[in-house]
């Protein structure tokens, strides 16, 4: 299976820290950010992954080269207008095309067991299958409606829904994608995966949602910066790169 890591974003929120640094670049416990993605996908025997980039792209492509060193292919995709979280995917379909692929945020600091992600998404025979949590402030970070039965039914309130009731979550930015998600997307310019997906549901495509409680941060601002700075040095977060020491 092959992994698209999403790492255009321009960080702003985390600013003055990323004025001369991408996001995926900030230092954790003396590596880049992106590296502990790279070494969970190696953990579950991903090698093979392409980057999409836009700001200070250039500075992701000269820390993290081919990928050898870590014994995997980087393969980048360049972004002069931000394409969005479905938009940038739609870039690179000739990549991707042809089995399930696995779609993660650069800007997350996360433990996860992917194979049971994997495991879910082909039992389901899902279009999609999404890593989601439960949240207190799940409205602020945009709900996912899913039903008893594990089946996402909407995006933000969207489309309507008039069966089973729905529970709460949030998506934590990890999904494994069917190819046929590839024909929803626009064929050009700036669009979003949550627009894509609201679509698939109106046409009966199969989501699925896996709740997890595994260990998760979204490094978004410089106080969950920090947060996740101090979880590292406790050893709070289970990650591979404590088996690289």
């Amino acid at each position: 299976m092959k992994a698209m890591i999403l790492a255009a974003g321009l960080g702003t929120r985390l600013r003055p820290l990323t004025d001369n640094l991408p996001k995926p670049l900030l230092p954790l416990e003396g590596r880049p950010l992106i590296e502990y993605t790279l070494l969970l996908l190696r953990k579950y025997g991903i090698t093979d992954v392409i980057i999409n980039l836009h700001y200070q792209g250039e500075k992701i492509m000269q820390a993290l080269g081919d990928g050898s060193r870590w014994g995997m292919k980087i393969r980048y995709s360049e972004e002069p207008r931000i394409l969005g979280t479905a938009g940038g995917i739609k870039k690179v379909e000739p990549l991707l095309f042809g089995e399930s692929f696995l779609v993660i945020n650069s800007d997350i600091l996360v433990e996860i067991h992917l194979d049971r992600l994997i495991e879910l998404h082909q039992r389901e025979k899902a279009a999609a299958t999404l890593v989601l949590r439960e949240d207190p402030e799940v409205d602020r970070w945009g709900a996912v409606g899913v039903d008893p039965h594990n089946r996402i039914r909407q995006f933000l309130g969207k489309p309507d829904w008039t069966g089973e009731p729905l529970s709460k979550r949030m998506f934590a930015g990890i999904h494994v994608m069917d190819p046929r998600v590839l024909a929803y997307i626009p064929g050009q310019g700036f669009s979003t995966i949550v627009d894509v997906y609201i679509e698939m549901i109106r046409k009966g495509e199969r989501l699925v949602g896996q709740t997890v409680k595994d260990y998760w941060v979204d490094i978004g601002t410089p106080e969950r910066y920090r947060h996740a700075q101090e979880d590292l040095k406790q050893r709070r977060v289970a990650t591979p790169i404590f088996n690289e020491d």
